[in-house]
This record gives structure tokens, sequence and C-alpha cells, in this order.
């Protein structure tokens, strides 16, 4: 998450940088002004890099060696995070003109990955996600799920006003993560002989039976319990979504 996700983001590599030190992605969104760096400082990613930044001043002594994992998506039983309550929505929120690809890694390969780090005394930063990709149409296909397409300032521009007045607790630009690509390339751990054993696909199958029969409505999920938004996207997507639904159906019935 540290690299950024935007809607021409490239599959990114190890040693691609992070936000706010040259990212490609970074110039990407201060471009088109949909999910500026500033914004993702405040939340989630904000705190990821400042951890990032306490790790590299540590790598530059000699000991102890420091290795950084950064995975794709991650996924697994018990998991609750942003990109997986995108799915407990009423709708797949999708930004038009852009049809990303989606990613996952499941938490046992990230626990391999961190044993091959371990055992090949691997340092710096590794990308760690599956072989495979799926595409938008094929994850709604899966999901048996619609989507719902905003033009990119409307979701955003949505999204940053209900987090200034305080509906939702995380700044909006998150939901950059669940509507753009960023795909990793995990180039270090497979020239080290580690393999993801989950394959996109079936990380998406678990994902899907753990969110079986919850629903998110801006971030609070109604069931056997109601939590509270772990990030801007997730809220933002069911929201938004639920209120392109209800507006594209007062429509068709004046109509």
């Amino acid at each position: 998450m540290v690299h950024g996700a935007a809607p021409d983001r490239p599959t990114i590599h190890d040693g691609d940088p992070i936000l706010g030190h040259g990212s490609g992605a970074g110039r990407s969104l201060r471009r088109t002004g949909e999910a500026p760096d500033d914004g993702l400082r405040d939340g989630v990613v904000g705190d990821l890099l400042a951890v990032e930044a306490v790790l590299a001043r540590a790598a530059r002594r000699r000991s102890p060696l420091v290795t950084v994992l950064r995975p794709a998506a991650l996924v697994g039983p018990g998991l609750d995070t942003l990109l997986t309550r995108h799915f407990e929505a009423p709708r797949l929120l999708t930004v038009r003109g852009v049809e990303r690809c989606w990613q996952f890694v499941h938490v046992d390969d990230l626990a391999s990955a961190v044993a091959t780090a371990v055992d090949a005394r691997l340092t710096g930063p590794l990308t760690v996600g599956a072989a495979d990709e799926l595409s938008a149409r094929e994850v709604e296909a899966a999901a048996g799920m619609r989507r719902v397409e905003l033009a990119a300032a409307t979701a955003f521009g949505t999204a940053e006003r209900l987090h200034r007045v305080g509906v939702l607790p995380a700044p909006g630009a998150e939901l950059a993560y669940a509507v753009y690509p960023w795909s990793v390339a995990s180039d270090g751990l497979r020239a080290a002989g580690w393999e993801a054993r989950w394959t996109t696909a079936e990380c998406l199958d678990v994902l899907l039976v753990a969110v079986q029969g919850r629903i998110a409505l801006a971030g609070r999920r109604f069931g056997a319990r109601d939590a509270a938004a772990l990030g801007a996207a997730g809220a933002a997507v069911a929201l938004i979504g639920t209120a392109a639904v209800l507006k594209q159906a007062r429509g068709r019935r004046r109509g």
C-alpha cells in the first residue's frame, strides 16, 4: 500500500519508490487530484509510511538485518480490512474508465514468505503476492455482484466530504486501493525460490466465504456484531455504492 494505487499504476517491483519518494503513482494522483498523497498520509497508509521511515533508519546500521514485506491485498480466516469490506457492500464500486485487475495474497503465503526471507537472509523491501491476477469482470462474476460505476471526481469527492464532516474516520483518498490497481511482482522472493501456494482466484473464494451473509453500510456491518470501519475505502464504497443504486432505482421508477 505504501506504493500507492492509481489508474495507470504499473506492476510494483521491490525497488520501486514509495509515496513521497518519487512514486509514479503519487505523481499521477497529484496530477488528477483524485487521491493526493497528503490525504493518504492521514490514514492507514500514513501509519505504514511512518513505520517504514523508522525501519529505513534502522537499516542503515550493520545489524540487525532489516527486511520489509509489502503484501498485496491480504486475505485469510478472520481478516477484516478495508479491502474485505469492499466485498460486503451491496454493489462493487468502480471508477468510470478504469478496469482494474485484482491481486490477493493469502496469510499462509505471507507466512511462508517470512520463512523464505529468514532462510535466504533477504534484506530490504520485498513485495508479496499471488502469481495471477483477476480482471474486474472475473471478480464480479465470481462474487455474483453487480458494479456501480461512478466518475472519479464523484467517488473521491464524496468520500472526502464525508470524512471532513466526521462520517468517515479516515481520508477518502484511501478509496484508491479499492478502485485502482496496485499489483506486486514478488521479484526478490521468487528469485529465492518462493512461490505462492494460493492463487488469486482461490484467495477470492476464501474472502467471499468469510464475508457471506454480511452487509456493510457506511463502514458498519449489520449482523451478529456492529463493527466500526477500519478505513475510509470500505466505508466509502458501501455508502457511495448504495446511494448510487438507490438513485438509479428512483430514476427508473420515475421513467
